[in-house]
């Protein structure tokens, strides 16, 4: 049986969820934040442009990486301890990295930082998933989890905004050390250690081999967005990812005591669970990436009244979880997913259909629905993880619903990314006369956004702004045809699923 040992039993679960909110909050914030941040940063360090590369993408390189290795090692030697070991790590990596005096220095402090956040997002669900017995207690649980993590990465913008108007960018990093330090004191009393019963020996073979398969995809799908390091070295880099998550199925298969137990995948439900939380992280990111750009290109706004106009999108955020907890009763939890990727490809179909003239509050309901839509889906996706997966394994099953989200913000970024710079250069060749090549690279006009060069012509900024909507609105076609084909599909394997359940 599964054992939770404590040395102080906590009040009530709730209690200890609502600790646990706050890493998880943490997490989502310091990756949205730093894009605000960002030219405060590089205008005070004066990074090369591959220093600044590594500064904006190691945290997640290296988190995305050891997650899943993470998530075994809680199992193996106590979530809550692991949770609060990374915790302090983490905050130690923030007070580094708040006052980093170089590049280097930043760079080495955000992959501190890195490690110790591996340590939170398996820890804080997996140590809230074991809380609860009954299953719509914990879905409720799972749905405010997924909030803090949808509404953080909302909010760091406009946090980041607030801090940098009236503090130095170190203080986008501080902001963390109060909450480390509070769930460093009251965590032992609120939250009961979880662990395996059995002693069993750790996979390190398998969790030195989940390193590079894990990064080396990641790596390889972000630069892939093209002109950011691609060519040699970004095929090299999926070679070895490629290469490497052979060996570690293989691995899998063969250890006494594997990282991960691969028959979850067999599991009803777990997979289908996995798949669609890959989804969902591919095209919040893919489309998340382009939406502030275009509220700041096309409708003119400076990067905090963007941050300001997306607030709504949190409600949608907030209120797709909490219905999805309170449905758990009359429906099952894969129906509320399958139901959740539909209204999220609804929700993508509407901001397609935006053009040059639509008025702003459509592109934003139209994010709205997205955001209701993929927060009952990751609810649900979570969930249905956490349920399907032994308790012994819950860490490890975290690991890869968090690692999964991971690959699949990667492939949105480099796919969706890409699909949208072609689609825009080739806007803009067929709407502009003079064909002015310092503007035909969608990247270069994103850095002005919220202003215009001096040297620029109304009927060039026309062009642009004609060229970045049709790029915006193609990828979120393409992404609502793939997220509304892959919850027809998996809704013609559950009927398929139940017609054969009562012919058995």
């Amino acid at each position: 049986m599964w054992n939770a040992r404590s040395r102080s039993e906590p009040v009530s679960p709730w209690c200890g969820v609502v600790l646990l909110l706050m890493p998880a909050l943490l997490i989502a914030i310091d990756v949205s934040v730093l894009f605000v941040a960002g030219p405060a940063i590089a205008a005070a360090m004066h990074p090369t442009s591959a220093q600044w590369l590594w500064a904006m993408d190691i945290y997640g390189f290296v988190l995305a990486s050891l997650l899943i290795t993470m998530g075994g090692l809680g199992d193996r030697i106590g979530r809550r301890r692991l949770l609060l070991a990374g915790s302090a790590l983490f905050g130690a990596g923030s007070v580094a990295a708040a006052y980093a005096p170089s590049a280097g220095w930043l760079i080495g402090s955000r992959a501190v930082m890195a490690v110790g956040g591996a340590t939170l997002a398996p820890s804080t669900l997996s140590l809230i998933g074991g809380m609860f017995v009954a299953e719509q207690q914990r879905a409720r649980a799972v749905a405010a989890w997924s909030i803090a993590f949808a509404g953080g990465a909302i909010a760091g913008p406009i946090v980041g905004g607030a801090l940098l108007a009236r503090f130095w960018w170190g203080a986008v990093f501080l902001i963390n050390v109060p909450v480390v330090v509070l769930l460093l004191v009251i965590g032992p009393f609120v939250i009961a250690e979880q662990k395996s019963p059995s002693v069993v020996r750790f996979d390190v073979i398998g969790a030195v081999l989940s390193l590079p398969a894990v990064l080396g995809l990641v790596y390889a799908l972000t630069r892939s967005t093209g002109g950011r390091n691609g060519g040699a070295l970004t095929i090299a880099a999926a070679g070895v990812g490629i290469a490497a998550t052979a060996l570690f199925i293989r691995r899998q298969h063969i250890a006494a005591n594997p990282l991960v137990e691969l028959s979850l995948f067999k599991v009803r439900g777990f997979g289908s669970a996995v798949g669609a939380n890959t989804i969902v992280a591919m095209v919040t990111a893919g489309v998340g990436l382009l939406a502030f750009p275009f509220m700041q290109l096309v409708h003119g706004l400076t990067p905090l009244q963007s941050a300001l106009c997306a607030l709504p999108t949190i409600g949608g955020a907030c209120t797709g979880p909490i219905l999805a907890s309170a449905l758990v009763p009359r429906y099952r939890p894969d129906q509320l997913l399958i139901a959740g990727l539909f209204i999220a490809a609804g929700g993508l179909a509407i901001i397609s259909t935006v053009h040059l003239d639509t008025p702003l509050w459509v592109f934003i309901g139209g994010y709205i629905v997205l955001t209701f839509g993929t927060g009952i889906s990751a609810t649900m996706g979570n969930s249905v993880v956490l349920a399907s997966a032994p308790p012994q394994q819950a860490g490890a099953a975290s690991g890869i619903s968090e690692t999964s989200s991971q690959l699949g913000a990667a492939l949105g970024i480099a796919l969706l990314g890409t699909l949208a710079s072609l689609t825009y250069r080739s806007a803009y060749s067929s709407t502009t006369t003079h064909r002015d090549p310092a503007w035909k690279n969608s990247a270069d006009v994103i850095g002005l956004a919220g202003t215009r060069h001096p040297t620029m012509t109304d009927a060039t900024l026309g062009s642009i702004r004609h060229a970045y909507t049709s790029a915006i609105t193609t990828a979120a076609l393409v992404s609502a045809l793939v997220t509304g084909l892959i919850a027809l599909y998996l809704s013609i394997v559950l009927a398929t699923r139940k017609s054969m359940s009562r012919q058995a």
